[in-house]
């Protein structure tokens, strides 16, 4: 027998008596996908029901551009859990699910029209301890959705802590080790693309993690990673990340699938606020939504904080971006063969914004595609790439700082 335990929106929760605190409540709380659904209960209301192996804190708020209801939890065990099983509606148009910060889940449902929260409970078996969210939300107009969306947290909360004193990044010169910052795209709640069971936040996470290593093992490189787990890090935060260790250069690594059209092979971007063609542009939109998508509200800053580092970006800089492009796609050709037939391309990818570290994006391969997917998982293929970035790091270090050294004179 399920006991009823009522909540508001908005408020965490920690309902549970005291049978259940005797359970070991350190591990994570599972969902049970066989008897978890987001149906609509009627044409005008929807109904998510998760079942959990133990009653947690949560919250549920809603946020606009694009309508959608977040959902956070005390850290939930996702194993297991899909959107094709789950989804049962057409009032859905996207669900994303994953960790979100330290100790936190998040799940977003993208709506198709706006819903807001009508009435939510938890129910706790107090013999097994587990637990029943259940959550109905009612149709509603756009301004009554409005109203009631806002964010419930402090903006910038997964940058790290102001300093005193930052003492600004010399110009590399060849004096010291190059610091490297890779930046295995998504993570946690933004899984990226899919295809054959296998989520792009995997793949690029393990291709960073093996060129790191091959980076500090020449003794010519120190390397960092923006994450080195599987947790979401914000487009701003993987940008401030880079900043706090010094970064000489920046590597963002993708692996993305198009929904249509054709596209296979290594490609390299730069930055450029003028696409180098549409696939290039839809590429750069799809990233730059993941915030969005993963409930980070950016009403505030989208456009204004673009704007603004377009306009600060440097001559300088871009010119090195350009130049780091174009060795990393003819040393990549050198080990692998030959590339595709516009290797380097250019796109306005928000990671790439920086104004004042050299930065690049590496879509190893597109998931869309077979021959892709399947070199994304072979060690042999993984290493011959590393062998060509890291050839075009050494010739790229040795040029630029040349003419480091020329603009000191």
């Amino acid at each position: 027998m399920f006991k009823k335990i009522t909540v508001f929106v908005c408020l965490f929760i920690w309902g549970v008596n005291s049978a259940v605190y005797a359970q070991d409540l350190r591990a994570l709380a599972r969902v049970d996908n066989d008897n978890s659904t987001i149906a609509d209960l009627s044409y005008r209301e929807m109904q998510v029901e998760l079942e959990l192996s133990q009653p947690i804190p949560y919250r549920i708020f809603t946020l606009t551009k694009p309508n959608r209801i977040v959902f956070d939890f005390k850290e939930i065990d996702w194993a297991g859990f899909s959107s094709e099983k789950t989804l049962k509606t057409e009032k859905v148009k996207s669900l994303r699910f994953g960790a979100y910060q330290a100790g936190w889940s998040r799940m977003v449902i993208e709506l198709t029209e706006p819903m807001i929260l009508d009435e939510v409970e938890m129910r706790t078996d107090p013999d097994q301890g587990n637990a029943r969210m259940v959550a109905k939300f009612k149709l509603s107009n756009q301004d009554e959705f409005n109203t009631r969306s806002g964010i419930r947290e402090e903006a910038g909360w997964d940058l790290p802590k102001p300093i005193d004193v930052i003492t600004p990044k010399q110009r590399q010169v060849g004096d010291a080790p190059l610091v490297v910052v890779l930046d295995p795209g998504h993570g946690g709640i933004d899984s990226g693309a899919r295809s054959g069971g296998k989520l792009e936040k995997d793949l690029v996470l393990q291709f960073a993690r093996e060129l790191k290593e091959s980076l500090i093992l020449t003794g010519r490189y120190k390397a960092h990673m923006t994450r080195d787990k599987d947790e979401f890090v914000s487009l701003p935060a993987r940008i401030t990340r880079a900043r706090a260790v010094g970064a000489d250069l920046f590597i963002s690594l993708h692996a993305d699938a198009l929904k249509s059209g054709w596209a296979t092979g290594t490609t390299v971007y730069s930055l450029s606020d003028e696409a180098s063609d549409e696939a290039s542009k839809d590429l750069a939109e799809n990233q730059n939504r993941a915030d969005l998508l993963a409930g980070v509200d950016l009403t505030q800053q989208s456009d204004a904080v673009a704007t603004t580092l377009m306009e600060l970006a440097s001559v300088e800089t871009q010119s090195r971006s350009d130049l780091l492009a174009d060795m990393v796609v003819s040393g990549v050709a050198q080990s692998i063969g030959r590339l595709r037939k516009r290797p380097h391309l250019q796109a306005g990818f928000t990671v790439l914004k920086a104004p004042d570290i050299p930065s690049i994006l590496v879509e190893l391969g597109f998931m869309s595609n077979e021959r892709d997917l399947i070199n994304l998982q072979n060690q042999e293929w993984r290493t011959k790439v590393i062998e060509g970035i890291i050839l075009a790091l050494d010739t790229w270090s040795v040029e630029d700082a040349a003419q480091g050294q020329l603009l000191r004179q």
